[in-house]
């Protein structure tokens, strides 16, 4: 029962939180991705995972030092839009998932182009 309200409360964060950012006047944050919000047991803490592909390394430090100075702006939002007494503090991260896939993806292709050559070699001496 306890997991049930826990996607609930998650769920509905990761579809409020958008909207708060894009209220914000920074347009670095306004057109962050929200690609998941995960919440501890009690609901406390939430980590809220981004993305933003467009940002540099050095813009994506600057996008989380002014999201961390927003924290209460959001909160602040997202108690108003749910009517919670109490919201959970958000700790925001970039998502890196996408980028690990993309770079496996490029692994599996050198290696499948590899293969194939190999193949196209014994072929080739055995005929």
């Amino acid at each position: 029962m306890q997991d049930i309200k826990l996607a609930r409360t998650q769920s509905l964060l990761k579809e409020i939180l958008p909207s708060a950012l894009a209220n914000l006047n920074d347009t670095r944050l306004n057109s962050l991705n929200v690609i998941e919000v995960k919440c501890s047991r009690g609901k406390y803490f939430a980590e809220v995972f981004l993305n933003a592909p467009f940002a540099t390394k050095q813009e994506k430090a600057e996008i989380l030092t002014q999201l961390k100075k927003a924290r209460g702006i959001i909160k602040e939002y997202c108690l108003e839009e749910t009517g919670w007494f109490r919201c959970p503090d958000f700790k925001f991260s970039f998502d890196t998932t996408l980028e690990q896939e993309n770079r496996l993806d490029k692994i599996f292709d050198t290696l499948q182009k590899e293969r194939e050559s190999k193949q196209k070699g014994k072929d080739d001496t055995c005929s």
